[in-house]
């Protein structure tokens, strides 16, 4: 079944190969290639000329300033209204995915139905979960509640007159731009919502230890970001995250080699890691060596967040302006 004009999708990608043939072959399938914006950021692999090829509009973003995936959104949406200014609808997506069949439908019809509800997002999926211990935990971390949310990932359908009235995302983020944009959302009375409804297949493609750390790195950076915007009560953004990152990739660690100075008796501080792995596995709704290898990487995760964490800080005491994390 294909969606009415009142629909737009807005899709971001560079050097996505294969999987962008997917992705717009996915929406194609549901979709006019006239309501379809491929917005490209300096691809060297054909990928604005096989969006073309397929009859999408394309923007192609300058690439003499600085990228940002909230960028490409921001002005993938403003083409996608030069060429539909009756849109009311826009499927954020990003290139690496496949939408599911029956979601575009599923989203639309929960949207027209509550009008309070600003952005509905739904199950994405980690195409090859089996592939990287890496890909697992993509997979993992997605699985969230369905219901009211706080945020949505880059996936999500949108009201547009919802991020207008925002302003948009914050093209000035290089990540967490989508949570950012749900806390104003919510701030200003909308509301965020999963569905318990298959959304997209995602291809993380992580298969080496360096890019889950660049990964988890970056989320460092969108905590501080994040908390350092929006963290004074009563929302909080972003606090916790930070706070947890901080006390054991940094506070804890630092206690027990300075303390080990003083009294070697500190070094059984660091027991505390192996019995938070412990807390962290028994309490998972996941069974068996997928908890205790979601309580392992979560722990360790911590180090590179703070990595991230710091990164922001000293971005900012030198008021430059962030760079992209990049793990693919």
């Amino acid at each position: 079944m294909r969606i009415d004009s009142g629909m737009g999708v807005v899709v971001i990608g560079r050097n996505e190969g294969e999987r962008l043939r997917v992705c717009l072959t996915s929406l194609l399938q549901r979709v006019t290639p006239s309501s379809v914006v491929y917005v490209d950021s300096g691809s060297t692999d054909g990928s604005v000329l096989l969006a073309t090829s397929l009859g999408c509009g394309v923007v192609n973003l300058d690439m003499q300033i600085p990228f940002t995936a909230a960028r490409a959104r921001n002005e993938g949406l403003a083409r996608a209204l030069e060429l539909m200014p009756a849109l009311e609808y826009v499927q954020l997506v990003d290139g690496d995915c496949e939408v599911r069949e029956g979601w575009l439908n599923a989203a639309a019809t929960f949207l027209e139905a509550n009008p309070t509800v600003a952005a509905v997002c739904g199950r994405r999926r980690e195409r090859a979960p089996e592939s990287t211990v890496y890909n697992a935990l993509c997979d993992m971390e997605w699985n969230t509640p369905v219901g009211p949310a706080k945020s949505c990932g880059g996936d999500v359908l949108m009201r547009v007159s919802a991020i207008q009235a925002a302003g948009g995302y914050r093209s000035d983020l290089i990540a967490g731009e989508e949570p950012e944009l749900c806390v104003r959302l919510r701030a200003a009375g909308w509301k965020v919502w999963r569905l318990d409804a298959e959304m997209t297949w995602h291809d993380a493609a992580i298969h080496r230890f360096s890019q889950w750390w660049n990964r988890n790195k970056r989320a460092g950076y969108a905590y501080a970001e994040g908390a350092y915007l929006h963290g004074a009560a009563p929302e909080r953004h972003c606090v916790r995250n930070t706070a947890r990152a901080l006390l054991w990739g940094a506070l804890l660690p630092g206690l027990i080699l300075v303390g080990t100075v003083w009294r070697t008796e500190m070094l059984l501080l660091a027991l505390l890691y192996p019995l938070q792995v412990l807390r962290l596995a028994s309490a998972s709704p996941l069974k068996g060596k997928l908890a205790w290898q979601r309580a392992y990487f979560l722990l360790l995760g911590k180090f590179a967040e703070v990595q991230g964490i710091c990164r922001f800080v000293l971005n900012k005491l030198q008021s430059k302006a962030g760079k992209l994390i990049e793990y693919k």
